[in-house]
């Protein structure tokens, strides 16, 4: 198998993760582009593990060691200005209690390959991920927003978001109730499904919304390969269906952490 073969049904997933550390698509999508040219340079560098997907992430975790550098560099040109004070707000966190509760809930590792992937044992690993789930429970309480028209499916979003500490100010089903329910309360944090049930897009509608106000949005899909291809602006937090609540918590936890307005509004 060639190895562009071996390595691109991996690359929706790599920048699912690397946007999640960094916040931003810019940034996420520079650091897959940086360890893909690593890749392309020398290939051998793939065989530190017989998985692929394993040696791909552990590669990509080696170059994200280096952020302490790319911390004092100023915010690429295009990211918004929060990106900033999020990069600062970085190096007082834990780096790699961040990547091993991303590891484990996001991207749905075991402890065992997290410790392979992190190049730590496992009892550290767990530690890890212990030390970042406290800091979710932390997290600053703000109002969220749900646009989802599968009923099931929005009543599980209102328990977890409930569960962390935050309000929902209501659940939309369509484009015109997203828009609506905005007007009547506005939220620190937008969790949107793709498609809704009239048939309108959950992108449109938070498009709309963001030419009123600047906001956090985490966006639901059952099909994020649709959205991460890196080739026009995608979001930067993205959670895929069937998602668990630990993938939810730590996705929302990224999204409130990388956002100075969602603080601001608890």
């Amino acid at each position: 198998m060639g190895l562009s073969a071996r390595v691109a049904p991996f690359l929706p997933q790599l920048r699912r993760f690397s946007r999640a550390l960094t916040g931003s698509q810019q940034s996420g999508d520079a650091y897959v582009a940086a360890v893909l040219e690593a890749v392309v340079e020398e290939p051998s560098s793939l065989e530190i593990h017989p998985e692929t997907r394993i040696a791909l992430y552990r590669l990509f975790c080696r170059w994200w060691e280096s952020i302490a550098i790319n911390l004092k560099s100023p915010p690429p040109s295009g990211d918004p200005a929060w990106i900033a004070m999020a990069q600062k707000r970085l190096a007082s966190l834990p780096p790699l209690a961040r990547e091993a509760m991303l590891l484990r809930t996001v991207e749905g590792f075991t402890p065992e390959e997290v410790s392979v992937i992190l190049d730590r044992d496992l009892d550290e690993v767990k530690m890890l991920i212990e030390e970042a789930a406290d800091a979710i429970t932390e997290q600053m309480a703000t109002n969220v927003m749900i646009i989802e028209d599968e009923p099931v499916i929005a009543l599980d979003l209102r328990e977890i978001v409930e569960s962390l500490g935050h309000t929902v100010t209501g659940v939309a089903r369509t484009h015109r109730q997203a828009v609506d329910l905005v007007k009547q309360k506005k939220p620190g944090l937008v969790l949107a499904d793709i498609q809704l049930a009239d048939g309108s897009s959950g992108i449109d509608a938070v498009n709309q919304i963001l030419s009123t106000f600047e906001v956090p949005v985490i966006f639901i899909t059952a099909f994020p390969e649709r959205l991460l291809t890196g080739e026009r602006p995608e979001p930067a937090f993205l959670i895929t269906k069937p998602f668990s609540p630990e993938m939810v918590k730590a996705v929302i936890s990224q999204a409130l952490f990388f956002d100075t307005k969602a603080r601001a509004a608890a």
